[in-house]
């Protein structure tokens, strides 16, 4: 190749590499971030696990599925100590994330460039671009830097908004307004670092659907999250169906050694301990004449019961 081909190319390439930057990272690489997900996909490329499993994993404790993603060396994935605006209830769902920062003024310009020749709205802030984007089950996962005053990321009518989208919540390691109209919308739930009654200045939106950190998680787009009064913790979707099956036998095996101790029938040891194979016989027979509805189908249960010493 002679040098003004070469040079030609490189022109080429270099504008290629400026045109392909995005505000929020392309499909091709949500994939390659998530690429032990083998199932079905969003056109943006996050995983799309099933609302089944979505719903399931909302019945589980926390420990119960930190204990599967620990086991199989997921030791960051949980973070504590929030304020939740309404505790009394759980939410489960489809991770989209987003990364803010301290306002940089060269930077900010660079991004509203790239956010408006990707047709995001011009109108308002661009704390209004991930919301823009989500769809029903997703849940909209924040690192605005834990910033309280002026880092309010939302009020009661983007709270509005994020609900119409996404039937869900958020969760900001950060703050937001307006605490009580957030909390009168039905059905609406989220779990914050803080509130302020200030509005959102010196901030800005940095990126979309890549990974961030949340307190002591790294979150990926695509994750799953549990999020409870006690805490939230972020699954990696191609975990998922085995945290919620395992779980599910956790919480049954739990569920059978507590009824079994109540009768004075096992010893604590005997339970907390390696199951003898009178025991294990036991809980099969439990198992069985279980009162109500089991959480998983029983081909499920017995194709898990095959291959694990419970």
């Amino acid at each position: 190749m002679n040098k003004r081909l070469l040079f030609s190319a490189l022109i080429l390439f270099n504008s290629f590499s400026i045109e392909a930057q995005t505000v929020a990272a392309t499909p091709e690489y949500i994939k390659a971030l998530t690429s032990q997900w083998k199932g079905e996909r969003f056109p943006d490329g996050r995983p799309k696990v099933s609302d089944e499993l979505l719903q399931r994993l909302k019945n589980l404790g926390l420990e119960d599925v930190w204990g599967v993603l620990r086991n199989r060396g997921y030791q960051n994935q949980f973070e504590g100590n929030w304020q939740v605006i309404n505790p009394d209830s759980a939410m489960t769902g489809r991770v989209v994330t987003a990364q803010y920062m301290p306002l940089r003024p060269d930077f900010a310009d660079v991004i509203k460039a790239e956010g408006k020749a990707e047709g995001r709205g011009q109108h308002g802030g661009t704390n209004s671009w991930p919301i823009d984007i989500l769809v029903d089950g997703d849940v909209y996962v924040a690192d605005s830097y834990e910033k309280m005053a002026d880092g309010t990321l939302i009020g009661d009518n983007l709270g509005n908004s994020i609900y119409a989208h996404s039937h869900r919540g958020v969760i900001f390691y950060g703050s937001v307004r307006d605490m009580a109209g957030l909390s009168e919308i039905k059905g609406f739930n989220g779990w914050v670092k803080g509130s302020d009654p200030s509005y959102i200045q010196q901030m800005m939106l940095s990126s979309i659907n890549q990974p961030i950190r949340v307190g002591r998680a790294t979150v990926l787009p695509g994750d799953v999250v549990l999020a409870n009064k006690f805490g939230v913790i972020f699954v990696p979707a191609f975990l998922c169906q085995e945290v919620v099956i395992t779980s599910e036998v956790t919480q049954l095996r739990d569920e059978f050694g507590h009824q079994r101790l109540r009768e004075k029938k096992y010893l604590t040891g005997q339970i907390d301990s390696e199951w003898t194979e009178d025991i294990k016989k036991d809980f099969l027979d439990w198992l069985n004449h279980y009162p109500g509805k089991l959480p998983m189908t029983r081909k499920e249960l017995d194709d898990y019961l095959k291959e694990r010493n419970y």
